[in-house]
């Protein structure tokens, strides 16, 4: 089975479990109708996928990545709602459809983003089945510091403030880090946090969840130049008419995707014995590349 047979079986078992999870957690108010919409509105569940991979390895139960994967999509999706806000990215469709503040209105989408915020904290307090206390809590402790002010929430609000300025490479790669890395960071190593994973496996899982996270967000940016509506679901060519600051702006498409793989191939020679043992990790790598054919 190739990857992309993986991703969208993961994908289609993921989305049956977590429409269902929704559905029983939140009711029929306008606040919860929007928080529906936006979780469900779409996307290809890479990071829900990075995480059952993750549990594979690092050996947890499927149950427990399942609640992982829907907190970290219920991050997602909250930070989806507030990115498409007019008074951030202003943009009026995600994944094809009408993005959830131009669907409801934006005090809704708003609170929903809030909520979806709060719901991913219920699930992972109160649904891991975790016995240990002490290890639950420093998997919150984790993902509180890679969604807040140095980690996703800060990269947002750099990612504004760097519009129309010319950067140096390593503080766009640092923005990015944070905006997209950060949550696939948590992604890909929380499933070994919560096993108590030594620390070389722990520390393995982050490098390998930020790598993938930066060459994703790379690529984006070169997705978001090239391609249409059709392809993308959402308004193509708006990082440039709004003044970006991207890589691909900076040092252009070819050094972009040389620099991509420099990266991969460095990560590979420093992690060799793991990634044989784990060859679909090398393939997901890849998978970030492969996203621009």
């Amino acid at each position: 089975m190739n990857l992309n047979t993986l991703i969208n079986v993961n994908k289609k078992k993921f989305d049956i479990k977590f429409k269902k999870l929704l559905k029983n957690k939140l009711d029929q108010s306008s606040l919860s109708k929007a928080m529906f919409y936006a979780s469900m509105n779409g996307g290809k569940r890479i990071r829900p996928f990075l995480v059952m991979e993750s549990a594979k390895i690092a050996k947890i139960s499927s149950y427990d990545a399942f609640i992982i994967a829907s907190c970290i999509e219920c991050i997602h999706s909250y930070s989806l709602i507030h990115d498409d806000l007019p008074s951030m990215d202003d943009d009026d469709y995600r994944r094809g459809k009408l993005s959830t503040h131009k669907k409801f209105n934006e005090a809704t989408a708003i609170l929903a983003g809030d909520a979806l915020h709060d719901l991913a904290f219920e699930l992972i307090s109160g649904n891991i089945n975790k016995k240990n206390n002490s290890t639950k809590l420093k998997l919150i402790n984790y993902l509180s510091l890679c969604i807040g002010h140095k980690g996703l929430a800060l990269g947002q609000a750099l990612d504004l403030e760097f519009e129309n300025k010319k950067l140096s490479k390593n503080k766009i790669l640092d923005m990015y880090s944070r905006k997209t890395g950060k949550l696939f960071e948590f992604s890909f190593s929380a499933p070994f946090i919560l096993k108590d994973n030594n620390k070389k496996n722990i520390q393995f899982a982050k490098e390998f969840g930020m790598l993938f996270g930066l060459i994703f967000q790379v690529i984006d940016d070169l997705i978001d130049e090239i391609g249409t509506f059709k392809k993308i679901g959402k308004t193509p060519g708006k990082d440039v008419e709004q003044g970006k600051s991207t890589l691909l702006q900076l040092i252009g498409k070819k050094q972009v995707i040389d620099l991509c793989n420099n990266k991969i191939n460095t990560f590979i020679k420093k992690n060799k014995n793991k990634l044989n043992q784990n060859p679909i990790l090398i393939k997901m790598l890849e998978f970030g590349m492969d996203r621009l054919n």
